[in-house]
């Protein structure tokens, strides 16, 4: 772009910033109502039609409804209707931007929208921010499947990511797969230097678009976009976060009509992960965190435990892996099919027979969704962390903040062998509760659990002894002071219970219901 070019396009993106200023999510929702939302999140856009056409007829909500009725809802409508809402910017400077295509010169004329342009609001570290994100149009919008070069706007995965990541003052980081941009917005608003990389030369354009944009929101930090596959674009560099929400789906191999951009990443079965999963570390620099969404499979002669804890092992780095959703192959076939819109075409049956004829050549019984976090050490000190589990119901992923004190947590236990353990202290962090249950007439609890109301929402069932040591522990005594005095109380060997304990102990302090007293 030249220097002219970039000039006249910035002088546009300004112009069209200010006049989108309230075009807000709240006015959004105001103006459509509780029942057509619920019905667009349905993926029905009817009531939201009648809502847009009610308001149009209004004078004062007349601006905010053509906005919608074009960049939500992809509706057609007069041109001079559109202006109103865009007066500095004009219809004219809108098709210059890509946004709309070409109008006739008559303010009658109909315009129609080229992508989907709608406000988004968050809040992080930094406090609230209302931004804007153009992507493309879905196909509620267009009544027709995808394109093959699809650019997805922020859906559930991006939401997602965006609540696990950890949020920490940093310096360079890189979103691998940016999509429109939403995770690189906000990586930028606590680092100094973003990289964001795509397949999709489609994918930067509108990325860059929304980042000049929402660039007041991101005050100094740079975003730079970089066309490639996976890694390429950063070989040999280092950065001290990395972040993406992949191309991770599981796509049959067998039929070009199941790959998307925005989702498959080209390869066999869960190969995608796998290799990211191996692989990030060489971009990591010592410290740096790297945390992205994904799909494994879990197979007759493989649990999906066991495939992922061999890539944990493959990686050499920290490990922590989440998993929150399960689809036998028929559920994850029609969920693929539904997201792309080819639910709508005449070969929806091919498709999905083709999904579940791949799945059956690699024996798949299932695929799992979640979150994998993996961090560089600093140093070299014990066993990595693995954590490999399954929350399907209760909090869900972990938030970034919890991901955080969780590895904090893992460092402090590296730091503490078994003697050093003895001598420190530790509390009962103030979220935890415990739950005693008997059978009817009994005077002893059956059952013991420790129950933590925040981080994980973990529950934890615990014999006498560990019940006996949790209770106790208030911070001022040391552990192997305490384990003394329970097997004194108990009448057993103090070596044995320190066996038996420590290990609980460990696992409690890493999981949050036990925290560091120093």
């Amino acid at each position: 772009m030249s220097a002219d070019a970039k000039s006249r396009n910035d002088e546009l993106v300004g112009k069209l910033r200010a006049d989108l200023t309230g075009f807000t999510v709240d006015a959004v929702n105001d103006l459509l109502g509780p029942v057509a939302q619920a019905a667009l999140g349905r993926e029905q856009s009817l009531p939201a039609r009648l809502a847009v056409a009610q308001h149009l007829a209004s004078p004062s909500q007349e601006p905010l409804a053509a906005l919608v009725a074009v960049f939500v809802l992809g509706l057609e409508v007069p041109a001079g209707r559109l202006a109103r809402a865009v007066p500095r910017t004009g219809v004219a400077g809108l098709s210059e931007l890509g946004l709309l295509a070409a109008a006739g010169p008559d303010p009658a004329d109909p315009v129609r929208a080229l992508v989907d342009l709608r406000p988004y609001a968050t809040v992080d570290a930094l406090g609230p921010a209302d931004w804007w994100l153009a992507s493309d149009l879905s196909e509620v919008a267009t009544g027709r499947p995808l394109s093959e070069d699809h650019v997805l706007g922020v859906g559930g995965a991006s939401l997602t990511l965006a609540r696990c990541t950890v949020r920490r003052p940093t310096g360079r980081v890189l979103d691998l797969g940016t999509g429109c941009g939403i995770q690189a917005l906000h990586a930028a608003r606590h680092s100094k230097h973003v990289v964001a990389t795509d397949v999709s030369a489609r994918a930067l354009q509108l990325a860059g678009l929304n980042w000049a944009l929402n660039a007041p929101t991101i005050g100094t930090t740079t975003i730079e976009g970089r066309l490639g596959s996976l890694l390429e674009p950063v070989t040999g560099q280092e950065f001290d976060q990395v972040v993406s929400n992949p191309p991770f789906v599981i796509t049959p191999r067998s039929t070009p009509a199941a790959a998307f951009e925005y989702r498959d990443g080209g390869m066999v079965g869960d190969d995608l992960v796998r290799h990211l999963v191996e692989s990030v570390g060489s971009v990591l620099a010592p410290g740096g965190i790297a945390q992205f969404l994904g799909n494994w499979e879990g197979r007759a002669d493989e649990g999906w435990t066991d495939r992922v804890s061999s890539w944990l092992t493959a990686s050499g780095l920290d490990g922590w892996v989440v998993q929150r959703e399960w689809q036998d192959p028929a559920e994850y076939a029609e969920t693929w099919i539904r997201d792309s819109g080819q639910h709508l075409g005449k070969d929806a049956d091919d498709l999905y027979a083709a999904w579940l004829a791949d799945f059956a050549s690699r024996g798949v019984e299932g695929v799992g969704f979640g979150l994998i976090t993996l961090r560089r050490p600093e140093r070299e000190s014990g066993a990595p962390l693995r954590i490999v589990e399954e929350r399907r119901t209760g909090p869900g992923l972990p938030w970034g903040d919890e991901v955080l004190a969780t590895l904090e947590r893992h460092d402090w236990l590296a730091a503490h062998d078994d003697e050093a353990l003895l001598a420190a202290t530790v509390r009962v962090a103030p979220d935890v509760t415990e739950e005693r249950h008997h059978r009817p007439g009994a005077e002893d609890p059956s059952v013991i659990l420790l129950r933590q109301g925040g981080g994980a929402g973990r529950v934890v069932q615990a014999g006498t002894a560990l019940t006996g040591f949790v209770g106790a522990s208030s911070g001022d005594i040391p552990v192997g002071r305490l384990i003394g005095a329970l097997a004194s109380l108990l009448e057993v060997d103090v070596a044995a219970l320190q066996t038996e304990l420590l290990s609980d102990v460990r696992n409690l302090v890493r999981d949050g219901l036990l925290e560091p007293a120093e």
